[in-house]
């Protein structure tokens, strides 16, 4: 079938980077979010953790250096496990704690869904351009 730009199928490896920069701004936002609310509710429990007053503040770092890792391009595959990782997790706590989720997690039932998506295409496709991802 023809194409309609066939020149843009020449920039196809810039794809994943932008994919990339998405989650990276998604948990960025994230982690600015948890980290503004760490101690809005510092006795929320959480399953298997209870009630610690430490685990908003080490989510927002965990977010904020999964959003380095994105945005550099450095382990994207092992960064987009975690991520779809996060996603499942945030499907089961909205599920049973929607109040926990209000506090740690922002992110819409709809933007979850995309990000879920997004790492997993980049888990399949790899970092992209101006990554520091070398290809083995």
């Amino acid at each position: 079938m023809l194409n309609t730009f066939p020149r843009l199928l020449d920039l196809g490896f810039f794809a994943p980077t932008l994919l990339r920069l998405a989650v990276a701004l998604m948990l960025a936002w994230s982690a600015m979010h948890a980290w503004r609310n760490r101690r809005a509710h510092p006795h929320m429990p959480l399953p298997m953790l209870y009630n610690q007053p430490w685990i908003p503040a080490l989510a927002a770092v965990v977010e904020l250096l999964l959003a380095a890792m994105f945005f550099c391009g450095w382990h994207t595959q092992i960064a987009a496990l975690i991520g779809i990782a996060g996603v499942i997790k945030y499907a089961v706590y909205r599920r049973w704690w929607p109040e926990a989720l209000a506090v740690y997690f922002p992110l819409s039932p709809g933007a979850a869904f995309f990000m879920f998506f997004i790492c997993l295409s980049l888990l399949i496709s790899g970092a992209g351009a101006f990554a520091f991802d070398l290809p083995l």
